[in-house]
C-alpha cells in the first residue's frame, strides 16, 4: 500500500464570475523511501499541489479530491487542529525561499525546538539537544552556537540547511520539497541536492521534489510526474521516462535541454511553440493540443490516461518503444 495516495486532486480559485482551475484531477502515489519528482514549467500548478497536500492553500482556493490519504489517514476528513498535528510531524515541507520561511524575530534554536515541543512531550532542553543534532546531520558545524543566531546572520545555503533540519525534527514520513534550491547559487544547489538525496536514503523518507529543472530530476528521481496546465500528463520510473518519453510535451521538454556528449557546440536546442492555454473556465480535451504537431480533432475531447505497466500517459499518441531521447546513464549523484 502506498504511503501517500492522491486521487483526483483539484484546486479551484474563484475569479469574479469565473473560476481558475489551477490543479485538475491529479492522481499519484508515493511509496515509503521513494523520491517522486514533479516537474513542469512555471505556472503549471506544482506549488499549488504542494500547498494543497499540506492544506495551506490561500483562503479563496478550494481543494477537493476523491482520495487524499497518508499512511491510511484520510486527510480530507481532518479538522484544522488534526491537520496541525500532521503538519511538521508526519508530513513536512521544505519551502522555496529560506529567508521568508524563517521568522526573523526568533533564534534558530527557538524555531527548531518549537517544532518538537509542539508535537512531542519533551522539555525545551531536550528539544534544543535534538535541534543541535539535526543541525549537525545537515552539515552545519558549531551547532550549539548556531542555535543562538538569527536567520539574518546565516547565508542562504545555511538557512536552507536549517529549513531541512526543521523538516526532520519529528522524523516525518513524507517531506515535500518545493524548488528548495531555486534561490541558491549553483555550487550551493549541488550541496543541498546531495544532502536531500543522502538523507532520503539514510532515513528511508518519502520525498516529493518539485522542480522545473529536468537535469536535476535526472540526477535524483526514482519516479517522475510531468505536469502541464494543471494536469499530470505523464508518470513513469525515471529511467523509463528519460529513455522512452511518450507524451509530446515530455519529448519537447527533453529536446530543449543540452545532453552531454550528444549536443554539439553551437547546435540549436529544440523549443515548444505556442502559449500555455488559459485555465479560467471549463476545460475540455488535451491542454497541449494547441502546441502539439500531432493534434487531431479527437484531441478536443477528454483524453483518458493510458497505462502501460508503471508508465502512464495522457495522450492519444503515446509512443511506446520510441527511440530514446535522453540517456540517463551515470547521471545520478
Amino acid at each position: 500500500m502506498a504511503l501517500l495516495h492522491v486521487e483526483n486532486l483539484r484546486v479551484d480559485i474563484p475569479l469574479g464570475q469565473d473560476t481558475l482551475h489551477a490543479v485538475r484531477g491529479l492522481d499519484f502515489q508515493v511509496e515509503r523511501g521513494e523520491m517522486l519528482c514533479i516537474v513542469g514549467e512555471s505556472g503549471c500548478g506544482k506549488s499549488l499541489t504542494s500547498l494543497a497536500l499540506m492544506d495551506l492553500l490561500p483562503r479563496k482556493a478550494r481543494r477537493t479530491a476523491t482520495r487524499l490519504s497518508l499512511d491510511g489517514i484520510d486527510m480530507l476528513g481532518q479538522s484544522e487542529r488534526q491537520m496541525c498535528d500532521l503538519r511538521g510531524n508526519r508530513l513536512a515541507m521544505i519551502f522555496q525561499e529560506p529567508m521568508t520561511s524563517l521568522n526573523p524575530a526568533y533564534s534558530i534554536g527557538d524555531q527548531l525546538s518549537e517544532v518538537l515541543t509542539r508535537h512531542r512531550k519533551v522539555s525545551r532542553k531536550d528539544a534544543l539537544l535534538r535541534a543541535a543534532q539535526m543541525l549537525e546531520k545537515v552539515g552545519i558545524s558549531n551547532a550549539t552556537e548556531r542555535l543562538r543566531q538569527y536567520p539574518h546572520q546565516l547565508s542562504g545555503g545555511l538557512r536552507q540547511r536549517v529549513i531541512i533540519a526543521m523538516a526532520l525534527m519529528c522524523e516525518p514520513d513524507v517531506i515535500i520539497a518545493d524548488e528548495p534550491t531555486t534561490a541558491l547559487d549553483v555550487t550551493i544547489q549541488a550541496q543541498i541536492l546531495r544532502l536531500i538525496r543522502d538523507l532520503q536514503k539514510e532515513l528511508g523518507l518519502a520525498v516529493i521534489f518539485i522542480t522545473h529543472d529536468l537535469g536535476l530530476v535526472a540526477r535524483i528521481a526514482d519516479r517522475v510526474a510531468v505536469m502541464y496546465a494543471g494536469q499530470i500528463v505523464e508518470t513513469a520510473p525515471a529511467v523509463e521516462l528519460f529513455e522512452n518519453p511518450q507524451h509530446p510535451y515530455t519529448r519537447g521538454l527533453l529536446a530543449s535541454i543540452p545532453i552531454p556528449g550528444r549536443t554539439q557546440p553551437g547546435q540549436p536546442l529544440g523549443s515548444i511553440p505556442g502559449l500555455v492555454p488559459s485555465l479560467v473556465g471549463e476545460q475540455h480535451g488535451c491542454a497541449f493540443r494547441n502546441r502539439c504537431p500531432q493534434a487531431i480533432p479527437a484531441c478536443a475531447d477528454d483524453v483518458p490516461a493510458i497505462n502501460d505497466h508503471d508508465h502512464m500517459t495522457r495522450c492519444l499518441f503515446a509512443a511506446p518503444g520510441a527511440e530514446p531521447v535522453f540517456h540517463r546513464e551515470g547521471a545520478r549523484s
